[in-house]
């Protein structure tokens, strides 16, 4: 299929959740590639921090300001 949106909400969502592994997977080996001498454990607790650091989304994915949640009703 050439148009994604001619693909069912389903099929698009397990791309995206096929991409977000494969970004994982690339990051882990980028990891053990910055320090082979690394065991399992310490890869996959910076693996953890990594998915943890979400620069320019400190605050959320989208713009303006932050705010609590649950949202307070006035």
């Amino acid at each position: 299929m050439d148009d994604v949106t001619a693909l069912s909400p389903a099929e698009r969502f397990r791309i995206a959740m096929d991409l977000f592994q494969a970004g994982v997977d690339m990051m882990r080996q980028n990891l053990k590639r910055e320090d082979p001498h690394a065991t399992e454990e310490q890869i996959e607790e910076r693996l953890r921090a990594w998915l943890g650091h979400r620069p320019g989304a400190e605050f959320g994915d989208s713009a303006g300001r932050p705010g609590e949640w649950p949202r307070k009703r006035r």
